[in-house]
């Protein structure tokens, strides 16, 4: 039996997460005016409160794990973007480091335990611990955006077709969007 190569999870996992976060954006777009800021209920309360979220989470993270102190500044305004087309672009650069740290992680870097600058202190966790973590959070704040959309006039898209390759079918347009093939994917 072969070992599960956890390099190749996490860089799957990044993946899954950018082509995720098109999708949902790409039905963002489709919103009427008015809707991207309105009032829902949920843990945030709005597409565009909880987009902000996830964004700022990413950058808190993917910065630690790139071996950055931007700590809680990340956090410095709750909503640094009013428009969703701002919010996608920092989403696809964020999205695009995530996904460089993944491709060249290895088992040493996985295990290695990295600063995490919480302003009155540093907290330390392995980066295993921490990608685990930060895709964990974006799956959940993604669903909530996924149930928001389902009060408004655009229909929740499906986020949970890219990591298999019999979900080849139904992902082209989000592969061409990011410049990706289906070799790249499936390594």
């Amino acid at each position: 039996m072969t070992a599960v190569d956890p390099t190749r999870v996490f860089r799957k996992l990044a993946y899954n997460n950018a082509l995720a976060n098109t999708r949902l954006y790409q039905a963002c777009a489709a919103l009427q005016p008015g809707e991207f800021e309105a009032k829902r209920v949920s843990f945030f309360p709005s597409i565009k409160a909880t987009l902000n979220h996830i964004l700022i989470v990413d950058w808190f993270y993917v910065d630690a794990l790139e071996g950055g102190t931007l700590g809680i500044r990340a956090f410095d305004k709750e909503e640094p973007f009013d428009t969703l087309a701002g919010l996608s672009a920092e989403q696809a650069k964020v999205d695009h480091r995530l996904v460089l740290l993944c491709e060249t992680v290895d088992a040493d870097a996985l295990a290695r335990v990295i600063d995490l600058h919480r302003g009155d202190r540093i907290q330390r966790e392995r980066a295993d611990d921490v990608f685990s973590h930060l895709f964990q959070h974006q799956t959940h704040h993604r669903g909530q955006v996924h149930a928001m959309l389902a009060g408004s006039s655009v229909a929740p898209p499906q986020l949970d077709e890219f990591i298999v390759a019999d979900d080849a079918r139904f992902r082209s347009g989000e592969l061409a969007s990011l410049k990706w093939s289906e070799t790249k994917l499936m390594r």
